[in-house]
């Protein structure tokens, strides 16, 4: 068996999503397990006794010194894929499979020689390339397996019969087909109007390329034309597309036998890559090979075929779950069928069962299922919010929920979090998750593939959760699954929003912007589209010749930052016009997303992302109710409309007062922070006294203002630099205002050193409650990379121990309202706020429960302030 691997290597590449291969140092390597992969399948399926891959050193041949455009059409090698190929040789080696290349040839050439020579020599050779030019070496000895579509996953293998079917030629003439068609890939241009079939038919007639060319002027038409035109075309082609047969090579196919694998390097090598499950499965097909060492255990391999669907109901489902429970300590997995927001049926499953549990309720009992579902029996889920919902809507009840594998994949690649079942189960269990036929109808009283599903979940959970450490594991099932639940309830709730408010803000807006567009349009003598930036650049950069800003791929930005710095710098009527037109729009185009989200309730139900952010922050989308401004105008007129509904009296805003400053004095020690948030001072005055040398009364507005910008941006990485930009101010002013912060407040500065350097030792950053935020990047060798990687390792531990305590004080409250059994409830959570319905009566306990909850969600060095808010909507209740 002979391998093309920069080919294979390609379309295993293109085949598996980037983002979701990615070890702990940065490195991509889906096309190294791609191929890896197909390499074991064969290995397994073929038994081949020689094997070597052979590979191409660079794009440049004997080839493309004869023609240089050779090839010369494919683009750059995507940066992902750099660095994979001597990682993917490496773990060949440890494999101790021969790999091979040749200054000046290519990897076609490489295997072309030993095919030939491995015929010769009496050899059943397999050619495994994507490169259809390896077509002409299939004999009757020689056969070719060649990756479908899909990649390289499903082989398809070719044999004379399977070419002549698919081509009409014999393997010889492919050569010459493929000469007169031409080869895009290749940039080699073929002969006009003629195709596939054409070449074909062509071939029958004549047998040969040279012998079409020799009969050119008996070919009628235009086609015949084209031939007799372009004929040299394909001459070239021919000659560049002859696999060469003898190449001199270090090895000949007797050198390629199969050897024990090196497993101390292959342990090192796949550690490196983080393929834990390859790992196991080649070490499992090297023990198939290879006589037992005395004392060696045999290696293990679970099933990787999802066991048939049971459909049980009634006494049967009921000893089943009994019996399941029993042998499944952390519980059995469950997936919901969900059609339109509502349950239509439950997969249940063991690591050796699957079970499926049509829901159609009018014909069947399913007490046995409900009681589990309402217990306390532990239960593995993936992506549970839409799923628990859908129980809700069906009426049930549910309850220990103990692990979500979206979550738990999530918390242990905050970063580059994989979106679903699938892609979770491609990179835990190295699998792919089988997908049913959308052209199968299957029958609504039959059980459904959800079953399987839970089959998969139950095996990822098992695989995390022995990858998880104890920190990230304690915050799964101490932060994440209580805030899960709490999610559920709030997006269920929803918010009452008044339609009629936002129908009139979004005329106004629209009349608004309308006025702006025309004023700006008289400014410049002529109407333009202000949303399309080729037209905005023809009137800013050449029209009005303002200064350029900077460049981007279509000429110069016009982006809200750019067009911000060229307003402050080059003021101009068309410009201050232009933005307000952008400020107008897009509060209108906000307004008419939340109105259109209204139910036929009157209510707005966000969804809640978990896993949206990589610092722990929960996330709002459908509509996003965190872009809504805060201290504009219209954006409390949108606040205004959410109002408190029918049959409560009033809502409650509750926020947090300066939590992250407050987590960076408790985090860096610092005493001057820590004296200014004990005494209840006003931080930024406190703070502005001692930098400016002045008394807390005498520090004026201008003063408080760069002291807050200055103490957010710290902990953020602002610069010198990016904090005079923020504060209009020349960069040495800066620069001393930052010197003169640390001097007074050095338990800060050495915090924010500190932070960083523990993170390039440890790989991570820690919240206060044990989150983990790993950043393989901060040991790139791209500067970008590693210096974007340190702005955010300054302040990951603050704003993800910021959303730890949120989250606690939501499930919290949340628990102590339900025990209370009061009638109030929780709608929604907007940074570092929160917003509840008033039942009538309930004031006083439920301020209580607010306040005391959120002031207790974290035992720090400063208080936990706690601001409370009443009002009719949203914006009255501000504080």
């Amino acid at each position: 068996m002979i391998i093309d691997g920069h080919s294979l290597a390609f379309r295993a590449f293109y085949a598996l999503p980037v983002e979701s291969f990615q070890n702990r140092e940065g490195q991509h390597t889906n096309a190294i397990h791609g191929f890896l992969a197909m390499l074991i399948n064969l290995l397994k399926n073929e038994s081949p006794t020689h094997v070597a891959v052979a590979f191409d050193i660079s794009r440049f041949s004997f080839r493309t010194r004869e023609y240089p455009e050779y090839k010369g059409t494919r683009g750059e090698t995507p940066p992902e894929f750099v660095g994979q190929i001597p990682l993917l040789q490496e773990a060949l080696a440890a494999m101790n499979i021969t790999t091979i290349w040749k200054e000046d040839y290519e990897a076609d050439d490489i295997l072309a020689t030993l095919a030939k020579q491995g015929e010769t020599e009496g050899f059943r050779v397999l050619v495994v390339s994507g490169d259809r030019d390896a077509i002409q070496l299939i004999t009757d000895e020689v056969t070719l397996l060649y990756p479908s579509a899909l990649g390289v996953s499903q082989l398809t293998r070719y044999d004379a019969e399977k070419v002549f079917e698919k081509y009409g030629v014999q393997p010889a003439q492919y050569p010459d087909v493929a000469a007169l068609v031409g080869e895009t890939s290749d940039n080699l241009i073929g002969v006009d109007k003629v195709g596939p079939k054409t070449a074909a038919k062509w071939l029958a007639q004549y047998g040969s390329l040279d012998a079409i060319i020799e009969h050119r002027d008996e070919i009628k038409g235009v086609v015949g034309d084209k031939l007799r035109e372009q004929y040299e075309n394909a001459v070239r082609n021919r000659r560049l597309n002859r696999l060469l047969t003898d190449v001199e090579l270090p090895c000949g196919p007797g050198d390629l036998e199969r050897k024990p694998i090196d497993e101390l390097a292959l342990r090192d090598v796949f550690a490196k890559l983080e393929f834990k499950t390859l790992l196991d499965r080649v070490l499992k097909l090297d023990g198939e090979t290879r006589p037992a060492v005395d004392g060696e255990a045999p290696v293990q391999d679970a099933s990787t075929t999802a066991p048939p669907v049971q459909a049980l109901l009634d006494e049967e489902l009921r000893a089943w779950i009994t019996r399941a429970s029993a042998s499944s300590p952390r519980g059995l997995a469950l997936s919901v069928d969900v059609v339109d927001g509502m349950a239509v049926g439950f997969g249940l499953a063991t690591s050796a069962e699957a079970i499926g549990v049509s829901w159609i309720p009018e014909r069947a009992d399913y007490a046995p299922f409900e009681e589990w579902l309402a217990s306390d029996s532990p239960k593995i889920m993936n992506d549970a919010k839409p799923q628990l919902k859908a129980i809700k809507r069906a009426g049930l009840m549910y309850s220990g929920v103990v692990s979500d594998t979206l979550i738990a994949g999530w918390l242990l690649r905050p970063g580059h979090p994989d979106k679903d079942l699938a892609a979770l189960v491609l990179r835990y269990l190295e699998e792919s998750l089988p997908e049913p036929d959308a052209n199968q109808l299957v029958p609504v009283d039959e059980p459904l593939s959800t079953a399987v599903e839970a089959w998969y979940v139950h095996r990822l959970d098992t695989v995390i959760a022995g990858i998880l450490d104890e920190s990230s594991a304690g915050v799964l099932t101490n932060i994440e699954m209580p805030t899960l639940t709490t999610l559920v309830e709030m997006e269920l709730r929803g918010v009452a929003v008044n339609h009629e408010q936002l129908a009139e803000l979004s005329v106004q807006l629209g009349e608004r912007a309308a006025e702006l567009a025309t004023g700006a349009y008289a400014e410049i003598g002529r109407e333009v589209n202000l949303g399309s930036p080729k037209q905005l650049q023809e009137v800013l950069f050449e029209q009005l010749q303002m200064p350029k800003t900077r460049a981007n791929k279509t000429g110069f930005s016009t982006d809200a930052a750019s067009l911000a710095d060229l307003q402050e710098n080059n003021p101009h009527p068309f410009l201050d016009l232009l933005l307000q037109y952008r400020d107008a729009t897009k509060l209108r185009q906000m307004v008419e997303t939340v109105d259109k989200a209204i139910g036929p309730e009157g209510r707005v139900h966000t969804s809640y992302g978990q896993t949206g952010t990589s610092t722990g922050r929960i996330s709002s989308t459908d509509p996003n109710l965190q872009n809504i401004p805060v201290r504009t105008e219209e954006g409390r007129r949108i606040r205004a409309a959410f109002e408190v509904g029918e049959g409560y009296e009033t809502l409650l805003t509750a926020d947090y007062s300066q939590i992250e400053m407050r987590i960076m004095a408790h985090l860096s020690g610092d005493e001057g922070l820590i004296e200014a948030f004990n005494g209840g001072e006003d931080l930024h005055r406190f703070v502005g006294a001692r930098i400016f040398h002045v008394e807390p009364a005498e520090v004026t507005p201008a003063m408080r203002n760069k002291v807050k910008a200055m103490s957010y941006g710290l902990a953020y990485g602002l610069s010198a630099f990016g904090l005079s930009k923020q504060l209009r101010i020349d960069t040495k002013e800066a620069r001393q205002l930052m010197a003169d912060y640390f001097t007074r407040f050095g338990a800060v500065r050495d915090y924010l050193r500190t932070v960083v350097e523990q993170a390039r030792v440890d790989g991570y950053t820690e919240t206060i409650f044990g989150r983990r935020r790993p950043f393989p990047e901060l040991h790139s060798t791209n500067r970008v990379l590693r210096d974007n990687a340190e702005r955010q390792a300054l302040n990951s531990p603050i704003q993800g121990s910021a959303a730890d305590i949120m989250k606690i004080a939501m499930f919290s409250i949340e628990r102590e309202l339900e025990q209370a059994e009061m009638a109030s409830r929780m709608l929604l959570q907007v940074h570092d706020e929160l917003v509840f319905e008033v039942a009538e009566g309930e004031w006083d306990a439920l301020s209580e429960i607010v306040s005391t909850r959120m002031a207790s969600a974290a035992e720090l060095k400063v208080p936990l302030d706690v601001q409370i808010g009443r009002g009719p909507n949203w914006d009255a209740a501000a504080h």
